[in-house]
């Protein structure tokens, strides 16, 4: 372990290390320990202190798992393309925008394609050289608008459609591992009955769960029936309930303002209106599910707001 110099890149403390790569920091001073992938440096109290070096050796590491790599094989894995690359370069701000407009465009072809592997290539990169956040907000939330407005204007299948998204929510799924750990507070997240439609709440959950939350995920087609006896057994610090018609939710109206009796309840999604907000005593979680997610701070009544 080397000692921290004035030009050091060194200053990350463990746990947001662990917020970073959505993994803990139990785990994490395992592989450490086990697995050599972390490399820390020392502050002059003593602490460790990680760098974005270790950032993206954990999150190739996390690629290579979900490919279906053991954990040492993972590791290794990792460790080897470090070897092999030069050490990665923080981007500007127009090659930053730049490569994140690129990747999306190489993601939108392999999916047209039906091409997982390159796809999965590409989210692979992106993950390795920016934040989960950036990831999600920047390129996954902006294809996923794009595929429902090609898929309406008729120039993508349903074959095509039904493909993209569940490579995506298979990639959430990888990153939403373990998000009902922890001791932050907790959030119930729930689509209403007939929304089918549930990767921004994914993503709205994935991003919270970084943040310090923990997720009770119920995911689409939800009887609310049953989310209010989860909320009241549960007694979460929020219920998040999206949908992307006002029609799910105007529906579902008379359920909806019995669970805003029992817990804190926000709606989202592009069917949440002031309107239906107001009538059932919810409130309304504006901004793309990154955004909104970053802006729910633990530890107020209503955080966020």
């Amino acid at each position: 372990m080397t000692a921290v110099g004035p030009d050091s890149t060194a200053v990350l403390r463990i746990g947001e290390l662990s917020r970073r790569v959505g993994v803990s920091e139990h785990v994490l001073r395992v592989w450490e320990r086990r697995y050599g992938v972390l490399k820390p440096a020392r502050s002059a109290g003593g602490f460790r202190l990680y760098s974005a070096a270790d950032v993206a050796r954990i999150r190739r590491m996390r690629a290579h798992q979900q490919r279906g790599l053991s954990t040492a094989e993972a590791a290794r894995a990792a460790l080897a393309e470090e070897d092999r690359q030069p050490a990665a370069q923080v981007p500007a701000d127009a090659d930053r925008r730049t490569g994140l407009d690129e990747a999306r465009n190489a993601l939108r072809r392999a999916l047209d394609d039906l091409d997982e592997g390159r796809a999965q290539s590409v989210l692979d990169r992106l993950l390795t050289d920016f934040t989960v956040e950036t990831v999600l907000r920047d390129v996954v939330v902006p294809y996923l608008h794009e595929l429902g407005l090609r898929w309406q204007r008729g120039e993508v299948s349903v074959t095509e459609e039904h493909f993209a998204s569940n490579v995506v929510r298979g990639r959430l799924a990888g990153l939403a591992r373990g998000w009902g750990m922890g001791r932050g507070p907790l959030a119930l997240l729930a689509c209403p009955p007939g929304e089918l439609h549930d990767l921004g709440l994914l993503m709205f959950g994935i991003v919270l769960h970084r943040t310090g939350w923990r997720v009770d995920y119920l995911g689409g087609d939800t009887p609310l029936d049953g989310l209010i006896r989860s909320a009241v057994e549960r007694r979460p610090d929020l219920v998040v309930v999206a949908a992307t018609s006002p029609d799910r939710f105007a529906a579902a109206a008379t359920d909806l303002v019995r669970l805003a009796e029992v817990a804190s309840l926000a709606l989202a999604g592009a069917g949440a209106t002031a309107e239906i907000t107001a009538a059932t005593g919810a409130r309304l979680l504006g901004d793309d599910p990154v955004t909104a997610a970053q802006r729910l701070l633990p530890g107020s009544p209503f955080p966020g707001w």
